[in-house]
């Protein structure tokens, strides 16, 4: 045969290689689906747990089963949701196949769990009590890991502020590190969009709203008042603050929670609590391996960087995966921009190699790897692919820190003739617009996850289509006269952006309080499928001035003082091609992802009348308003 093979041509033996190649994977596949699916699954449903003050929390366990599956105790996962246990199924069912035993809990009040549901706060006792019970389970070994996005991720948080002694690892996706400023809010805005859609689909699937003990949930007369305002969602966010005789009102605990955020818009005791909050509570934290996954388009995106920023001090591995994503982890786009395959990643499989690693005892090389791996976004065709998508491409890049070392940060100074320069100008210069709240700049695009069936969400090219909610035309974003473009001219190279981001500017405003928007945009050159280029946004924030000092307390302006303000536009990672502009929008408004603000200076949520503001921006001289940007050094110029 050796013999046979020497006398073989190139191409031959190129094509023996890559068929042995392709048969070895097969049957690496096979045995590694063999592997997972000899064992069988064993549900038990609705498993009452008794939390510390006797309500019970209905759990589905999920054991491994067959004449093939090694003898228990096993470890055990404990995912908890407000969504429906069933409806994380096949999760549970994947981990089981792996090995594990998997509890999925209902938390309280939600579902087939009793008690009264309030919204994150009761997430930490019950968490520690539904972890403590599933390690006590003669099916279980002791050993407990957590899983879940999203409220899936609080829940884990909430928890391990508490210490459960057998809490072991947790794998948390898409999570906020503080409500206040990356779910319920941002910069002193009300998060609109999310919060009225996340309060009406709660609000729906509540028990005040369905009866669940039929064998098919059935409406209530306050389920289907609810039904019937969240079809009509965009008109309440028009009518936006919700106030006491809103469909919320069918569904007294529900509203309560809502109006409870409403009634505290400064940082305070409220915004604290252990379930909102966990940034007040890192020191509290078990010294245990923890991995946080978060997307660039993600509404929590700020949560996962702050918790591992937070959390990394410790001595256990702690792991940072940011990928191009919105809420919806792994995918290979976000919104109008496909990433390329190398964005994909499937969730499931990178957690049971984590649990495998720290639940198992398995080694999976996990803490040789460098503890930040994110993903650069850029280096596309400026193409479409074949769903009509802008072709950005991208790849995977890792470090020892977030924010990766070797950045400097770039002044780009705003100037008088809508250029962006990295030295401001001498002379002093302004740019005024009306902000007019009854004529609000839509929202395209950003960090979106409820809402999505009325807003675009990801990344998207700043103008508005047929369909934009709050458009009032077909026309690029820069053409409104409420809009204020910034923009370098083509660059000469590529420039790498990555970390955190902000925007230091100078303002006026005739109103007492009003508000100022900014938002940073990879602009992409004409192309044959572009040929007016592709403005792509990478982040926005927000800041209502009145909370410019402090979160935690008000602070009106003067009309007519100029102030110096910072809008966080949270973090990215993107490179900006040779003959890409870097492009800065400021505006006052964001709708309906952030609500309006009246210009009133009238307590928040219940201001009674709405008026126009002229809000200028500074720049020159000593009042040079600039953009700031963390740029990797080693740039090229290809």
């Amino acid at each position: 045969m050796m013999a046979t093979w020497a006398k073989s041509t190139a191409s031959e033996r190129l094509a023996m290689n890559r068929f042995l190649l392709l048969l070895a994977l097969h049957c690496a596949l096979i045995a590694a689906t063999t592997s997972a699916d000899v064992v069988q699954v064993r549900i038990r449903k609705n498993v009452m747990m008794p939390a510390r003050d006797g309500v019970r929390l209905a759990t589905d366990v999920y054991l491994p089963d067959g004449e093939s599956t090694p003898e228990g105790p096993f470890p055990a996962i404990l995912i908890r949701t407000p969504y429906d246990k069933s409806g994380v199924a096949g999760t549970a069912e994947f981990f089981t196949k792996h090995g594990y035993a998997v509890a999925v809990q209902d938390v309280r009040g939600r579902f087939s769990s009793e008690g009264t549901f309030y919204i994150y706060t009761q997430e930490g006792s019950d968490g520690y009590d539904a972890a403590e019970w599933v390690a006590s389970r003669p099916w279980c070994n002791g050993d407990v890991g957590t899983y879940g996005g999203s409220y899936l991720a609080a829940t884990q948080n909430a928890l391990a502020v508490l210490r459960p002694p057998h809490l072991k690892t947790m794998f948390v996706l898409v999570g906020t590190s503080n409500y206040i400023e990356d779910g319920a809010g941002r910069g002193g805005a009300f998060a609109l969009l999310h919060n009225a859609t996340y309060g009406f689909r709660l609000a729906y699937t509540g028990k005040e709203a369905r009866t669940y003990d039929a064998e098919e949930p059935e409406d209530t007369a306050a389920g289907l008042a609810v039904k019937q305002a969240y079809d009509k969602l965009g008109d309440w966010l028009k009518a936006a603050p919700l106030k006491d005789n809103s469909p919320l009102a069918w569904t007294p605990s529900y509203r309560k929670w809502y109006a409870d955020w409403r009634a505290h818009p400064t940082y305070d005791d409220y915004w604290k609590q252990n379930g909102y909050n966990f940034e007040e509570y890192h020191s509290e934290y078990p010294d245990i391996p923890i991995c946080f996954v978060g997307g660039w388009y993600d509404i929590f995106k700020r949560g996962t960087l702050n918790n591992f920023i937070g959390l990394s001090r410790r001595k256990s591995y702690t792991k940072l995966l940011m990928g191009p994503w919105t809420h919806s982890t792994g995918k290979t786009f976000a919104g109008d921009v496909n990433f390329g395959p190398e964005a994909e990643m499937k969730m499931n499989h990178e957690a049971v190699r984590w649990f495998d690693h720290f639940l198992k005892g398995k080694d999976q090389g996990i803490e040789e790897e460098p503890p930040v791996k994110y993903f650069v976004m850029g280096a596309g065709e400026m193409a479409k692919d074949a769903d009509g998508r802008l072709q950005s491409g991208g790849r995977w890049k890792t470090a020892a820190t977030w924010p990766p070392k070797g950045l400097a940060e770039q002044r780009f100074y705003l100037c008088d003739d809508g250029s962006l320069q990295l030295t401001p100008a001498s002379n002093a210069g302004q740019s005024t617009f009306e902000y007019d709240p009854q004529d609000p700049v839509p929202t395209i695009g950003g960090n979106i996850d409820s809402g999505k069936h009325l807003v675009r969400r990801g990344a998207q090219n700043q103008v508005s289509i047929e369909g934009d909610f709050a458009a009032r035309d077909e026309l690029p974003l820069s053409a409104r006269s409420d809009v204020l473009t910034f923009e370098t001219g083509e660059l000469a190279y590529n420039v790498e952006v990555t970390g955190p981001i902000r925007a230091e500017l100078w303002v006026s405003s005739i109103a007492k309080d009003t508000d100022f928007t900014a938002k940073l945009i990879d602009v992409y050159p004409p192309s044959k499928d572009y040929p007016e280029g592709y403005a792509m946004n990478l982040e926005d924030g927000i800041l209502r001035m009145r909370f410019r000092n402090s979160r935690e307390k008000e602070d009106y302006m003067i009309p007519g003082e100029v102030y110096k303000v910072t809008i966080d536009l949270w973090s990215t990672a993107n490179v900006f091609y040779k003959r890409h502009k870097i492009r800065l929008d400021i505006s006052s408004s964001n709708f309906p992802m952030y609500d309006l603000n009246p210009n009133t200076g009238e307590p928040l949520g219940q201001h009674t009348r709405l008026e126009s503001a002229l809000n200028t921006i500074h720049f020159g001289g000593e009042q040079s308003s600039c953009l700031v940007l963390p740029v990797k050094r080693e740039t090229t110029s290809q």
